[in-house]
């Protein structure tokens, strides 16, 4: 388990016919879920005021308090209660650097929370990862071999760490943000 915190989304479809009970019976989920150790948030909205597509967002500390809340009677009662009228059709688990491909979305915010946001595909993450760390190394690389004297007589363990200690916080806070800058278009999802 780790000890990251953990962002669920869920998309559901619900019956148009009874919005106001959905609408009851989604702040009551958030209610139920605030109680639980670990919780740091919540929220859900939907695409437009005629949407039948809500998407709810929590936050769970960690695994642990995530599986807590997930798997207690509280959570089962309220699904159950919401099975006629809800009905789940995806659900995502998002940690780590997933983060920098969210894009804000549009939306009619029916409780303040964070937003649902699509995410680009795994194979456009990683080579926008790429293009960031691929020249980035190879500049480090050849710069410290240059200046370092006895560079290369280190044991490789000592100088991945040296590198990724160097080179990661340049990536998130440099890099990553500008290469997902100058990507935006082709990493926006179409819909």
């Amino acid at each position: 388990m780790t000890s990251n915190p953990i962002t669920v989304s869920i998309v559901r479809t619900v019956d148009p016919a009874r919005i106001a009970q959905a609408t009851a019976w989604m702040q009551t989920g958030i209610n139920l879920a605030t109680t639980y150790p670990g919780f740091l948030g919540s929220g859900w909205v939907r695409a437009g005021t005629e949407s039948t597509t809500w998407h709810m967002l929590y936050r769970f500390a960690d695994d642990a308090a995530l599986l807590h809340w997930e798997q207690s009677p509280e959570r089962a009662w309220w699904l159950e209660s919401g099975r006629g009228f809800a009905h789940e059709h995806t659900t995502e688990r998002r940690t780590g650097i997933e983060g920098w491909f969210d894009e804000p979305t549009e939306v009619t915010v029916e409780y303040a929370g964070p937003a649902a946001a699509t995410v680009p595909p795994r194979w456009k993450q990683a080579v926008t990862i790429w293009l960031g760390f691929f020249p980035l190394n190879l500049a480090f690389t050849y710069l410290v071999t240059l200046l370092v004297p006895g560079w290369d007589a280190l044991p490789i363990l000592v100088r991945v760490l040296l590198t990724t200690l160097c080179l990661t916080p340049v990536m998130t806070y440099v890099l990553l943000p500008g290469v997902t800058r100058m990507l935006r278009r082709w990493l926006t999802p179409t819909r």
